[in-house]
């Protein structure tokens, strides 16, 4: 299984981006999708997961401005982000596991700078 990120750019604060994560290859079995993100000497966090039961969850930085959703006809999974901040800055990386799957994409760079 390959998972290809995409949306990544240059934005304003306050600007808005969606990525995609479409995963194509063999069967998926995972029964959860996530966005990860990770800046420079910095620990790789986990931004927003979705299981397939339905249940969602945020990082603290992030509620309320972010959220995640998956298209499972288009096996692709997608991170909204609205009202960006300037932390928001880093790479993101699309993950999907469970099930004895776990595939990571390569990462997008979002850039939030005037």
């Amino acid at each position: 299984v390959q998972l290809q990120a995409s949306g990544g750019g240059l934005v304003q604060p306050g600007g808005s981006l969606r990525l995609s994560c479409v995963a194509s290859g063999a069967i998926l079995r995972a029964n959860v999708a996530g966005w990860y993100r990770q800046g420079p000497k910095k620990q790789r966090e986990l931004v927003a997961l979705k299981t397939t039961g339905g249940a969602i969850n945020y990082a603290d930085s992030v509620q309320g401005r972010f959220s995640i959703s998956v298209d499972g006809a288009k096996n692709t999974v997608y991170l909204r982000m609205d009202n960006l901040k300037p932390e928001d800055t880093d790479v993101y990386y699309c993950r999907r596991w469970g099930n004895g799957d776990d595939y990571w994409g390569q990462g997008t760079l979002v850039t939030v700078s005037s």
